[in-house]
């Protein structure tokens, strides 16, 4: 379902039949209610074909396939063989962590202090009109609140690729985490929120 060198999801599309898309395509993630070992999360993206479709990952395939656990082979052209592309990246990924860098970060304002994350921490992404930029809700693994954050499309589809500089919305949302999403989408659809990013 994803692809590590390509940093694609595959799902299916009903007018194309496979859709690719990066994580920055992704509009919300959402986890099912049920097991939690495997979690299953419910993800509405948008697809090539200029629809939204849902689908479903699990949590392997949303927080660990991107850095190169899972399963796939690559022809390597040196020995003309085909390799694990897990034992690769798998100790690609395990060296820059042991050496503090993590894949995926945020802005908590709340705690006014940068964060780890894995993707399944966001719940609600929304693309600049550009598209070159993201606006991200994260629920804060440590502390527990909401903080949206706006960074390039590469920080979250690229594992360890962190933008020399993010936009913060100062903004502390109520406890009730229904009420924050939808005053985040709000938020993020109204024309005081594109105004406020083109004023940073």
């Amino acid at each position: 379902m994803y692809d590590a060198l390509t940093t694609r999801y595959a799902f299916s599309c009903p007018d194309r039949g496979q859709a690719r898309v990066a994580l920055s395509s992704f509009r919300r993630i959402e986890q099912l209610p049920g097991a939690t070992h495997p979690a299953v999360f419910e993800v509405d993206f948008d697809c090539g074909c200029g629809d939204r479709h849902p689908g479903l990952v699990t949590h392997d395939e949303l927080d660990w396939a991107p850095l190169g656990l899972a399963e796939g082979v690559f022809l390597n052209l040196m020995t003309s063989q085909l390799d694990a592309v897990e034992d690769e990246l798998a100790d690609l990924a395990a060296r820059r962590i042991g050496a503090g860098e993590w894949p995926w970060s945020f802005f908590c304002y709340p705690e006014e202090r940068p964060r780890p994350i894995f993707p399944s921490s966001f719940f609600l992404l929304a693309p600049a009109q550009d598209r070159e930029a993201v606006g991200i809700a994260v629920r804060c693994p440590v502390c527990g609140s909401v903080s949206v954050n706006l960074v390039s499309a590469a920080h979250v589809d690229v594992p360890f690729h962190n933008d020399a500089q993010i936009w913060i919305v100062e903004h502390v949302f109520q406890a009730d985490a229904e009420r924050a999403l939808e005053e985040f989408a709000a938020e993020l659809y109204s024309a005081r929120f594109d105004a406020r990013r083109l004023s940073l």
